[in-house]
């Protein structure tokens, strides 16, 4: 467990993939349980530890996740994280790149660090635990907005920042992969091949809210998984 930010009222951790944030049917040991021991330990506190659960990550995914210390934030938390505006979520993916001949490169390139914005209405698959993206309201649909911009290029990868304008369920997974960018590894939405570690190439980069309790702006951000592929875009 890596803790990268505490303070007398909240908590964040760089999650690892495959670690899950709450408990589930899998029965694994979840995050929250883990900080609950540190946080024991570490203040030597002889009874139950509090701890809330903020916001969650897919089980596959690395990157920031924020916990409540104290009963006064978690509250004002969960009203923050429900106005989405008011905290801003950055996210690294990698996508396989494009062939693109010389002239789309150059074009490309020069398009480096432009935003671009994504509008979908996503419905919902239980049995599978999937999302599909349609691009117009279709019953039982809820919209979902991003935005996204390509940060870097391998021979072979590109590196896309995404900022959620709303929070929906794969999101960022079925938003990408219905323009043709499925993230690497992730075999739900249309990558030829998993990742050896069973982990897709999505990481919570960056969170930034105003602190629930002292009002000042926080920024925290997770370093990338150390890897090979990560580390080729990204040497924090």
């Amino acid at each position: 467990m890596n803790v990268i930010y505490e303070d007398n009222h909240i908590i964040a951790v760089n999650k690892q993939s495959g670690e899950i944030v709450q408990g589930d049917k899998t029965g694994d040991v979840p995050l929250s349980d883990i900080l609950k021991a540190y946080l024991k330990e570490k203040y030597k506190k002889p009874g139950n530890v509090y701890l809330g659960v903020v916001h969650r990550l897919d089980r596959p995914v690395s990157g920031v996740v924020l916990f409540a210390k104290t009963s006064k934030a978690l509250p004002r938390l969960n009203k923050l994280f429900a106005e989405h505006e008011k905290v801003k979520k950055t996210y690294w993916a990698i996508v396989k790149k494009e062939e693109l001949t010389n002239s789309q490169l150059s074009t490309l390139n020069y398009q480096l660090s432009q935003w671009h914005t994504l509008t979908h209405w996503l419905t919902r698959n239980e049995k599978n635990n999937t999302a599909r993206a349609y691009d117009r309201e279709v019953p039982n649909s809820k919209k979902a907005v991003l935005r996204y911009r390509f940060i870097g290029h391998s021979d072979r990868y590109s590196l896309m920042e995404v900022e959620l304008m709303t929070g929906r369920h794969h999101q960022i997974r079925c938003q990408l992969a219905k323009i043709g960018y499925p993230i690497k590894g992730d075999l739900k939405y249309g990558a030829p091949r998993s990742n050896p570690d069973g982990s897709i190439c999505l990481h919570a980069r960056k969170l930034e809210l105003e602190h629930p309790v002292t009002h000042e702006p926080l920024i925290i951000t997770a370093h990338v998984p150390q890897n090979t592929l990560w580390k080729a875009f990204c040497q924090d």
